[in-house]
């Protein structure tokens, strides 16, 4: 009777044994898949990938729910279980279908990223509400893990955030960029420079050629700004805002002047001439193709010049910024194809005879 009990005693120990190392085989593969989840990580939602599923629902299957519950792992038991049968299913189909939630395509993550760009406001509950007008259906969660994946504010953050491109794009059709540029002029007593100020719509390329006057000073720019801004032939007399560098010339009373008609002036920070590029690539082509080209006698000579260049830069010569186009094209014929120069052949263009 004590050898039968001995028996007993022996094959419970070795059935504990046998659960319990399940216990510890489930909680070492848990223990690994965390450490290899958590790595590099700051917090967060846990995500697995399919091989670490894997390897949880292979022992996890061996303890089962009530085994599973005991523990209290790091899904819930019944999850583990649903991968388990998914895991199963998917070794007898041919498809490549993964475990856990379906991927989300790239067009729905398109469409997510372009949403949020275009409606500053939205917040996540309303970008799954406009997706569902769509058919698409999603979580506010995915949403969030989408915006945050691509670098994108959630929407009270993101529409605070300003930036130079959105500005401009916001105000195109109202905006005017304003510089200066020296020139170098011979005249009888020696070389003087000459500052040239000069006003450019951005979106048509158009240019004004404000003043030009060897030492420009705070009389000079309120003048400026009257012309400039004339209610029946000012230059900037439609524009809302006008972009200039940090130049002391832009007076308070130059400021005034334009507040007064409705024209704010948005000055660049220091050292970002990029920032004023439309400007900056004016001054580049008129020195590039016509004043760094010549030998300028005298301030009458200089006004010439430019005279010239402006009515070539108009209506004679094609801009890439404008789709490689005429700012003021005329009228189309149909006549032989001639050439014609300015400034002795310095600028050329073609054209059909009438």
């Amino acid at each position: 009777m004590v050898q039968v009990w001995n028996w007993v005693l022996v094959a419970l120990a070795g059935w504990l044994n046998r659960e319990q190392t399940k216990f510890i085989d489930y909680l070492k593969a848990e223990n690994a898949v965390l450490r290899q989840a958590l790595k590099g990580r700051s917090g967060g939602r846990i995500r697995l990938n399919d091989t670490q599923r894997k390897s949880l629902v292979v022992k996890a299957k061996a303890l089962g729910l009530s085994g599973l519950r005991q523990l209290d792992p790091i899904v819930t038991p019944e999850t583990l279980m649903r991968w388990y049968r998914q895991l199963i299913a998917l070794k007898y189909s041919h498809g490549h279908k993964t475990i856990g939630r379906p991927p989300i395509n790239a067009e729905t993550k398109d469409l997510i990223l372009e949403m949020a760009r275009e409606n500053e406001l939205w917040g996540y509950d309303k970008m799954v509400g406009a997706l569902k007008n769509l058919g698409i259906g999603i979580s506010p969660n995915s949403v969030k893990r989408i915006l945050r994946d691509a670098g994108i504010d959630p929407a009270p953050k993101r529409g605070k955030s300003g930036s130079w491109s959105k500005f401009l794009k916001t105000h195109w059709e109202t905006l005017a960029a304003a510089d200066f540029f020296t020139v170098e002029v011979a005249t009888l007593s020696g070389f003087r420079r000459y500052c040239i100020f000069f006003v450019m719509e951005l979106a048509t390329r158009k240019v004004e050629i404000a003043g030009i006057q060897e030492a420009p000073d705070g009389a000079t720019m309120q003048q400026i700004a009257r012309n400039l801004t004339d209610f029946q032939d000012g230059f900037l007399k439609a524009k809302t805002h006008l972009i200039v560098d940090r130049d002391p010339l832009y007076t308070k009373k130059f400021r005034t002047i334009l507040a007064a008609a409705g024209v704010e002036l948005v000055q660049t920070p220091p050292k970002s001439p990029n920032l004023n590029a439309y400007a900056e690539r004016f001054v580049r082509s008129i020195k590039e193709e016509c004043l760094s080209r010549m030998m300028i006698f005298g301030e009458k000579h200089l006004r010439h010049l430019i005279k010239e260049f402006m009515i070539h830069y108009h209506s004679e010569r094609n801009h890439q910024g404008i789709n490689n186009e005429l700012i003021e094209p005329g009228e189309q014929r149909t006549g032989e194809i001639q050439r014609k120069e300015r400034l002795g052949g310095l600028l050329n263009f073609y054209h059909r005879a009438a």
